[in-house]
């Protein structure tokens, strides 16, 4: 694998954490402040941030194999 291949791995693997964290981010922000009237909100925020952990450990293990 080039270096420009296994950079590009650890970038889509600090990407793909950033956006899981952003989500998961937001659900305790929904937890923490709104959780009396926007409780609707959690099936849809878990989803999103389940998605966004998956991806990121997809990317991630495809860095570790990798190197």
């Amino acid at each position: 694998m080039t270096d420009e291949a296994l950079k590009n791995l650890q970038k889509d693997a600090r990407k793909a954490k950033r956006i899981a964290t952003e989500w998961a981010s937001q659900m305790h922000d929904l937890v923490e402040d709104q959780l009396w009237t926007d409780y609707e909100r959690l099936p849809e925020l878990a989803e999103k941030t389940l998605a966004a952990c998956l991806a990121w450990k997809e990317a991630q293990d495809k860095l570790d194999a990798a190197q």
